[in-house]
């Protein structure tokens, strides 16, 4: 049987393999570095809406053709309608040297398309006209000056 001393010496070895091996790895680990496998992700930053104004208005040519023998003598006449996009606009056209301003409005129902222009002269004289949009930018109709002459009217280009 083994002595009780070599029973303590080889313990004492034991712990002294089990401390140094404790130690050297410890000392192994202490130098290793842990690597994310993915990159840092951006902060992610609040996003900002930004929200355009509706156009203020959208401005039409028109041209307005003689329809009677009244409106022969004036030829072809160039108007302007503004639309302010909200069921009303200005009409302005000049006839024979003679300046006409007012204003033109869509039928008060959302699925007609039909308008009024009316406009009044620098003179005296005054001007009426019925529309009927086809689309958003073009459409026809009629206008009657107040001395009887008649105009076929093109609006949009």
């Amino acid at each position: 049987m083994k002595s009780t001393l070599s029973i303590f010496k080889s313990l004492r070895l034991v712990r002294r393999v089990a401390l140094v091996s404790a130690v050297f790895g410890a000392g192994a680990l202490s130098g290793c570095y842990v690597v994310p496998i993915q990159p840092p992700r951006e902060p992610v930053q609040p996003s900002t809406v930004y929200v355009a104004p509706p156009p203020a208005s959208v401005t039409f040519t028109a041209r307005l053709y003689p329809a009677n023998q009244a409106a022969a003598a004036y030829g072809m006449v160039g108007a302007v309608v503004t639309n302010d996009l909200n069921g009303r606009g200005t009409f302005s056209t000049v006839i024979n040297g003679e300046s006409f301003a007012g204003e033109a409005t869509h039928a008060a129902s959302n699925a007609s398309r039909e308008g009024i222009a009316n406009g009044a002269g620098n003179r005296g004289s005054y001007i009426n006209c019925h529309y009927q949009m086809n689309s958003a930018t073009m459409g026809t109709g009629q206008c009657r000056l107040s001395n009887g002459a008649q105009f076929t009217m093109h609006v949009g280009s």
